[in-house]
């Protein structure tokens, strides 16, 4: 299943330097698929990426685009509008994406960001890894689609948590009851939308 609210149904080459050439606009939203074959790392489990959502403050989302067609827009939109964090752009061809300061790099936040969100090339992602790990970020989260073992490693030597190959959309609102927000059906029937405290003893 994908979620519709993130994927179109157009291939074609990415327009925007920051984000995969040739995938479905989207694509990196879609829903994880079974184990791959050749890939060894492990990533946290669904308590551990509660947890490292629960203790985030900042993102980052470094390849952030003002193309609304783009995956990272989708995910933008619903961190700014459904979630409690603070959500800084990343992107050096961008002056402002919706409405907000795109930064050149991490370097360049005004923050220290907790969680880099990346919808980068696959070779760049070391790149962007070693830079998580000079900004003093918690957290390297590689969205669907993006798999770089040597980059997990990097960050994981660092002390940052990683995760790979996952939308922070998704899981998101997959642990607060907001998987409708995202495009999916729930099945739980509510008026309350649930989102992560700011409160570290909750």
């Amino acid at each position: 299943m994908t979620d519709p609210s993130c994927a179109l149904p157009t291939v074609r080459p990415s327009a925007v330097p920051d984000e995969q050439p040739g995938t479905p606009d989207g694509a990196a939203c879609a829903l994880p698929s079974a184990a791959v074959p050749g890939r060894t790392w492990q990533g946290p489990g669904p308590q551990e990426r509660f947890e490292i959502l629960r203790r985030t403050r900042s993102v980052a989302i470094v390849g952030a685009s003002d193309n609304p067609a783009r995956a990272s827009f989708f995910v933008a939109t619903y961190l700014l509008g459904s979630a409690p964090y603070d959500v800084y752009f990343v992107n050096p061809r961008a002056h402002t994406i919706l409405g907000r300061p795109a930064y050149a790099s991490l370097a360049d936040l005004p923050v220290t960001p907790d969680l880099v969100d990346v919808f980068r090339r696959h070779d760049d992602l070391p790149a962007v890894a070693a830079e998580a790990v000079a900004a003093g970020a918690k957290t390297l989260w590689l969205q669907l689609g993006s798999w770089h073992e040597d980059a997990a490693a990097l960050a994981e030597e660092a002390g940052l948590s990683v995760v790979m190959d996952r939308c922070v959309k998704i899981e998101h609102a997959r642990f607060h009851g907001g998987l409708h927000l995202a495009g999916f059906d729930t099945g739980v029937i509510s008026s309350r939308r649930q989102l992560l405290s700011r409160r570290a003893d909750l």
